[in-house]
């Protein structure tokens, strides 16, 4: 899960892997695979870098060094 924040500032955790497309007009929009849309505060670059984030945490897990 990637924390993002609402426009009211209230935190909310989301599963990247259901974000099927994401527009920014101007406020950064996730639509979610079931159809539903969730608005964010974060721009669509840092919404980008966690999942990034996120899936290099996944893909590290469990290796040693």
């Amino acid at each position: 899960m990637i924390e993002l924040s609402a426009l009211s500032g209230k935190k909310m955790w989301i599963n990247p892997h259901q974000i099927e497309f994401m527009e920014a007009n101007p406020d950064t929009v996730l639509g979610l695979v079931f159809g539903k849309k969730v608005v964010v505060a974060e721009k669509p670059e840092e919404v980008i870098a966690r999942i990034v984030a996120y899936r290099r945490s996944i893909a590290s897990f469990g290796e040693s060094d």
